[in-house]
């Protein structure tokens, strides 16, 4: 079990974090539109695990990538971002199909996006695949390539072996049916993999896409019922409830100025990850994630120019240490 007041005990690797799963190119409108009205789009670096990859590495902590993109300029403009920022692309494959994009209104609730996907499915397990797992202490992935073959066994495999590994397993339940074959139940499918995995950070839209409509208390009861040990429902501007299946904690939420929310969640995932890394405790480190969402949240694109963790923490007044 998770103690909120204890920190994480990792075995001795060189890579804090992998995250494993979509890279791809956020088009993000200029304006705030909620109907796609917007002439003007903007290109960012964009998916999750990647973006989470580039924040903690900002932060502070070592981390990698494992995904697929397109042999096109996409492509290059994503492996070139992450090189920039000097992670280690050794297991992000190039393949025969364009990379993967997403359409995105600017917004400051929740984004409404349109999915273009080509690469980031094509994504196949590898020997180098197996040794970045045993290299690693946390490994991170969310619903994207579950929702499509090859990437599913990929990932089903990945679980596998940091299971056999004793890496901390964490998974973003961001299930979302647009993904998804026609006619496949997504839902039944992700709550199959929830008793795999150790840590999940739903958002309220999350649980709802999964569980229904229901009460928080509910939805956090649901995740733990289905083998989740740590389970962070997070409510956009009112937070977010954690348990760890004793106890149940209210955090607020720390930011102030909304600009933008893409990138949130892999924002808070990524104060989150840099702060068990680091040796501080769940709670200290649910705060710093905290602490990095509302930093991340005065600007546009999911992916800024974090300051180091020591940094954010003068920010935003958080209190503790590794």
């Amino acid at each position: 079990m998770f103690n909120f007041d204890k920190n994480i005990e990792f075995l001795n690797r060189n890579n804090d974090i992998l995250t494993i799963g979509e890279l791809l190119v956020d088009m993000i409108s200029a304006d705030y539109d909620e109907n796609f009205d917007s002439n003007t789009y903007h290109r960012f670096f964009g998916g999750s695990p990647a973006n989470i990859a580039i924040n903690t590495k900002r932060l502070g902590v070592n981390s990698s990538v494992v995904s697929a993109v397109g042999k096109d300029g996409l492509g290059k403009f994503l492996i070139n971002q992450l090189e920039e920022v000097q992670i280690d692309t050794t297991c992000i494959e190039e393949v025969d199909y364009a990379t993967s994009m997403v359409l995105i209104t600017k917004s400051k609730s929740s984004p409404k996006p349109i999915f273009y996907r080509g690469a980031d499915y094509h994504l196949e397990y590898s020997s180098k695949l197996t040794e970045a797992i045993k290299n690693s202490k946390v490994v991170h992935f969310s619903c994207w390539p579950l929702s499509k073959a090859p990437s599913r066994q990929t990932i089903e495999k990945c679980i596998e072996v940091a299971r056999a590994n004793k890496l901390i397993i964490c998974f973003d339940p961001n299930y979302h049916p647009m993904l998804w074959e026609k006619g496949e139940d997504g839902p039944e499918y992700i709550k199959s993999i929830i008793k795999k995995v150790d840590i999940v950070k739903p958002s309220e839209d999350d649980a709802a896409r999964l569980f229904g409509k229901d009460s928080h208390e509910n939805y956090i009861e649901k995740f733990l019922t289905l083998g989740a040990q740590l389970v962070i429902l997070t409510l956009g501007e009112d937070g977010a409830i954690v348990s760890n299946g004793k106890e149940t904690v209210k955090f607020e939420t720390l930011a102030t100025e909304v600009n933008d929310t893409t990138g949130a969640g892999d924002a808070f995932w990524s104060g989150f990850y840099a702060g068990v890394i680091e040796g501080y405790t769940i709670k200290e480190a649910l705060q710093l994630g905290f602490a990095v969402s509302a930093y991340k949240l005065k600007y546009t694109g999911a992916v800024v120019e974090l300051p180091r963790l020591e940094r954010i923490k003068e920010i935003y007044s958080i209190e503790g240490g590794s």
